[in-house]
């Protein structure tokens, strides 16, 4: 008997002993669950992960043309967004002929000064797609010229959801029509934009394949 009352005074000790440790484990594995929540919700504040439904693109350009615009300088993309458009443009090597054709017509001071604008701007080859003579006709002609390149810019800043579905009267007071989603959009049905939602200091510019042609 005595064995006995010894043998469950030592069972009951241990237990007591080890209460405390096993209420300790459940507090701490408590804490850990309720942390969880608010280690995620600091995570989310510092950038550690990625809220459900952000775009990884967000408002930057787009396009495969875009790998062609310099990475730094006055040129980048940074840069062109401090200067108004015209001058930008000036930087970017790709629009050489464009900017050509705007000091040509006198539309340097126009396109830098106007507020809020969307420029359509062709690429060197989008020009060169026409024929060298039927260019050189065009840049001689100065009335033909404005009239063109005025077909390209609206005005209004035009974001690209508004691309998706659109008709926007121009400066030159023609219809452009837009179509399109994600990274691929068309003007007028026939030109494509290679780099889209590029920021100027006045202007949002998409840079096309095509010179777009007024009816």
């Amino acid at each position: 008997m005595n064995s006995l009352k010894i043998r469950r005074t030592a069972i009951a000790v241990a237990a007591a002993a080890l209460l405390p440790f096993s209420l300790a484990a459940c507090s701490d594995s408590g804490d850990t669950e309720a942390a969880s929540p608010a280690a995620a919700g600091e995570a989310a504040k510092t950038g550690g992960g990625t809220p459900a439904g952000d775009s990884m693109t967000g408002d930057q350009p787009f396009g495969p043309a875009c790998a062609g615009v310099p990475k730094e300088g006055a040129g980048s993309f940074a840069g062109m967004a401090k200067d108004p458009v015209a001058t930008a443009a000036s930087n970017n090597p790709a629009l050489s002929t464009l900017v050509a054709a705007v000091k040509q017509a006198g539309l340097v001071d126009t396109l830098n000064n106007a507020k809020d604008i969307t420029v359509f701007a062709p690429t060197n080859d989008a020009f060169a797609k026409i024929p060298k003579a039927d260019l050189d006709k065009v840049l001689a002609d100065k009335a033909t010229l404005t009239k063109i390149l005025t077909y390209h810019v609206v005005g209004q800043k035009l974001t690209p959801a508004q691309l998706e579905n659109g008709s926007f009267e121009t400066l030159q007071k023609g219809t452009v029509t837009t179509k399109g989603s994600g990274e691929a959009y068309k003007v007028n049905g026939t030109s494509n934009v290679v780099c889209g939602d590029v920021k100027t200091a006045n202007a949002n510019v998409y840079i096309v394949d095509t010179v777009l042609m007024p009816k």
